[in-house]
């Protein structure tokens, strides 16, 4: 099982996400963004914690703005989850661990 965030993009989005049979958690970033570098090690804890179950990635607004726009994406820190190709839930904001974990645990 991978246990690190791996980079998603406008061009692999269908298939790492949409497409995973693996719930998916997408964390939207920029490296402009102070909060975006607090919920990072966060994410990285989170997918070595729940490595095979849950699938983290990390798409850079900056270069996939196609997907951001999608879904609505405003602010950063965003992470999205996806269960079945789905997008089930948001969190925005640097939140702390307890707040996403919490919520991996509602779709695995």
């Amino acid at each position: 099982a991978v246990n690190e965030v791996q980079v998603v993009n406008d061009s692999s989005w269908d298939e790492l996400v949409i497409g995973s049979e693996t719930p998916v958690l997408v964390d939207f970033w920029a490296p402009w963004c102070g909060p975006c570098r607090m919920i990072a090690p966060i994410i990285d804890e989170l997918a070595k914690e729940y490595a095979g179950k849950i699938k983290c990635y990390k798409l850079n607004t900056d270069e996939s703005p196609n997907t951001a726009t999608k879904y609505g994406i405003r602010s950063i820190p965003t992470v999205l989850f996806f269960k079945n190709g789905e997008k089930k839930d948001s969190v925005i904001g640097a939140v702390p661990k307890a707040t996403l974990s919490e919520k991996v645990e509602k779709y695995i």
